[in-house]
This record gives C-alpha cells, structure tokens and sequence, in this order.
C-alpha cells in the first residue's frame, strides 16, 4: 500500500503494473484512461482498478491549481515491481 500525492498539473507517464492495482482518490481529481478505454474524470472517494500488465495511458491531477493524493494497494505475488514506465 502507498499514498502517493500529485501537485498541481502532474502527469504520469505511460505505464502498466506487473500486478493488479486497485486504490482510490484520497483528494483531487484524477483523469485516467486504461488504454482501449475512454478516458474518465475520478474525483475524492471514487475507487480505481488497474488490471495486470495494462497500459495506462494517464493518470493525472485534473487541476492545474490543487494538489491530488491517492491510495494504492499492489496485488503482488513474489517480488513483483510496483510500475514499469514504458
């Protein structure tokens, strides 16, 4: 499990997660697209899922003002790594 917070205007790069995630967003906004999926807006409160192996197109602060924080828990087996930029 990690808390991880964005400042304002951050963007991850495209990634995937050897192992399902699945969290949700402390507080902020959140666009996040799975690719193959349309992008959606998830705000404070709203649960995520990021499947195995999955790319991840955005998961970004929607607001250029406000900081974003968000709860992950990684399903690893073993000695998975958490993210894998690509």
């Amino acid at each position: 499990m990690q808390e991880i917070t964005f400042p304002a205007g951050q963007t991850a790069p495209k990634h995937l997660h050897p192992c399902p995630v699945v969290g949700y967003i402390k507080s902020g906004s959140v666009l996040f697209q799975i690719e193959g999926q349309e992008a959606v807006i998830l705000n404070e409160g709203d649960s995520f899922y990021e499947p195995r192996n999955t790319n991840i197109l955005h998961f970004d602060n929607a607001s250029k003002d406000q900081p974003m924080a968000f709860i992950a828990f990684y399903l690893k087996e073993d000695k998975e790594a958490n993210v894998q930029i690509i």
